[in-house]
């Protein structure tokens, strides 16, 4: 039998390595902006053409490379971060695995114009599928403009999977956000089919978050800066009042590398206990400085996700660290003793004359059951119960009688008689015949719109209310994408939105059905639930945008329901095609057995 494994060739193994790197558009962008912060640049400019799948050209005015240098950097595992493994306890860059430029050249075609400030010429390197194509002098600025063209021209099955041009440029603003925060002595710009998207100077790190999510912001920002022999940490955090109910604006980065870490971000949330608004998320930008030996960010191909040495203690001080500039600041209630209230309590003393005991007159001979009149009122009592009682049992008897003629009467009159009880203001109970029946009452309000939604984006029929007071925000860039992708469905929901310049919105109308105070924050919670579903393969965009409004629009945990209002969505949940859970699959009812309350007092 013949020998069966093989020695891939490069390019097809280089195609395998992309698959890990190059996920999308924004995988490029990252990659390229982040060699070129390594470079020691400081100006970089990005260049988008078609979301990326035509065009992106990344330009800095970095160190530059030798032409030794320039072609040798397309080969795998070429890298001038590290030489030996110990390296890679000491790391300060953002790449060191030498895999970036070689699986970009792998599925693209990449051409490189470089010099170094020594050299009086460049060089310029086009690479095409792996395969190099030309490598000559050429003249050129000091830095490095890397060009890529046609992502995924020689694997047709990856391009016809990417998304939208809305949703891949929104992934690159993301991935652009994430660098250029961590960088705000660098001056960034991102442009896109020629209009200009951000224009970033270089400055401090509070006016790059500014820079980045609108001036509105700076009200809201609060300083933090901790240090101690374990780990650094500084940046800012939100104020609780303007927290909002969808993530957006929560960053971590240590030793400027951006970083995902949900066991750090709930001591955040441990920090903001009972001043957050129900269900809301605080924002933040927290860097950590530690010992790159203390951390291991070799773990992943994207390196976001990064382990500590001593995560349990690192906890302990980020979550005081927030505390404490909460406290500072005066957010989190404390006691003034300076300006305490003063409560005039009597004191006694042995001049104080002390008044005799009131008398009170008791007639001791008064018997309640004695005399004419207390009997008539006992007998007028009796008689006056008696009447309405047989009163009642006429009715009961008359609705026995014509339960066949008329079933729906009987039926409600049975309803009448149901009883709800509310827990917490989050879950209301019913008495069912195997038991009690306990029902979410969010996500019961949930599904009810859901569906309601769902049958207006199948129908194209919505009925708009005009507000009075159009609402004008301008939104962060990656959600103003999201928003010109998803806008046909929002007309049809009946949302009225007007654009009025660079990222900015009016919202003139809303869906007429919708109690929702804000309608801005509406929009701006429908839109992270889209962003977060869009991961979910199964689902469809108009299914998206139904679970996102639903979930916008929805009652919140805490408010008070009256007997009407429980009885309302009971009734209208069960009339729901799948009543038992929410549109995010998350349970809506369950049912508490007689059983299960019998062993309980057993």
């Amino acid at each position: 039998m013949p020998d069966i494994i093989k020695l891939l060739p490069d390019s097809v193994a280089n195609q395998i390595a992309a698959g890990e790197v190059i996920q999308r558009p924004a995988s490029v962008v990252k990659e390229l902006v982040e060699n070129s912060v390594d470079a020691g640049s400081k100006n970089i400019r990005v260049i988008i053409k078609d979301s990326g799948k035509t065009l992106i050209q990344v330009i800095d005015d970095g160190s530059g490379m030798s032409e030794t240098d320039a072609r040798l950097s397309f080969e795998r595992h070429a890298t001038s971060k590290i030489t030996t493994a110990q390296d890679l306890f000491a790391i300060t860059t953002k790449g060191f695995r030498g895999e970036a430029l070689a699986s970009i050249a792998a599925v693209a075609m990449v051409e490189l114009k470089t010099r170094r400030a020594e050299s009086d010429s460049g060089i310029i390197v086009v690479v095409s599928g792996s395969k190099v194509e030309i490598q000559e002098p050429c003249s050129c600025p000091e830095g490095s403009s890397f060009s890529v063209k046609n992502l995924f021209f020689n694997i047709p099955a990856r391009r016809k999977f990417l998304k939208s041009d809305n949703t891949e440029i929104r992934h690159i603003v993301n991935e652009f956000q994430k660098i250029v925060l961590a960088h705000p002595d660098i001056r960034f710009s991102l442009h896109h089919n020629g209009s200009e998207i951000y224009n970033l100077l270089a400055g401090n790190l509070r006016q790059r978050i500014i820079g980045v999510f609108g001036k509105q912001i700076n009200q809201d920002l609060i300083t933090l800066e901790t240090n101690t022999s374990l780990i650094n940490i500084k940046g800012f955090i939100g104020k609780p009042e303007n927290a909002r109910r969808t993530y957006g604006e929560q960053f971590f980065f240590v030793n400027n590398r951006f970083m995902k870490h949900p066991y750090f971000h709930k001591a955040v949330v441990e920090a903001y206990q009972n001043i957050l608004p129900v269900e809301s998320i605080p924002s933040y930008f927290i860097f950590l400085e530690a010992d790159p030996a203390s951390i291991d960010i070799n773990i992943h191909p994207t390196k976001t996700e990064i382990k500590f040495e001593d995560e349990r203690s690192i906890w302990q001080i980020l979550m005081a660290s927030v505390r404490e500039a909460l406290g500072r600041f005066n957010i989190v209630p404390s006691l003034d003793f300076e300006n305490e209230v003063l409560i005039d309590i009597p004191v006694m003393r042995s001049s104080n004359i002390i008044p005799d005991q009131p008398e009170i007159e008791i007639n001791k001979q008064f018997n309640p059951f004695d005399g004419e009149e207390r009997s008539n009122e006992r007998s007028g009592f009796v008689e006056r119960f008696e009447r309405e009682n047989t009163s009642n049992w006429e009715k009961l008897y008359t609705a026995l009688e014509k339960e066949n003629d008329n079933p729906e009467q009987f039926e409600r009159i049975k309803e009448s008689q149901r009883k709800f009880f509310q827990i917490k203001n989050k879950y209301f109970v019913c008495p069912v015949k195997s038991g009690l029946m306990i029902i979410d009452q969010k996500r019961a309000h949930e599904r009810i719109l859901y569906e309601r939604y769902l049958e207006c984006l199948s129908n194209d029929r919505a009925i708009s209310q005009i507000d009075m007071f159009p609402v004008t925000a301008e939104l962060n860039p990656a959600d103003y994408f999201i928003l010109k992708e998803i806008e046909g469905d929002l007309k049809l929901l009946g949302f009225s939105i007007e654009h009025s310049g660079k990222n900015k919105i009016t919202i003139n109308g809303r869906p007429a059905d919708n109690d929702s105070a804000d309608p801005l924050e509406m929009l701006e919670i429908l839109l992270e639930d889209y962003k977060n579903t869009q991961t979910e393969p199964t689902i469809g965009e108009k299914e998206k945008v139904a679970a996102g409004m639903a979930y916008a629009s929805a009652i919140q945990y805490g408010k008070v329901l009256s007997q009407g209002e429980m009885e309302d969505l009971f009734d209208t949940l069960f009339a729901c095609r799948a009543p038992n859970y929410s549109p995010k699959g998350k349970p809506v009812i369950s049912i508490l057995t007689l059983d299960e309350i019998d062993k309980r007092f057993k």
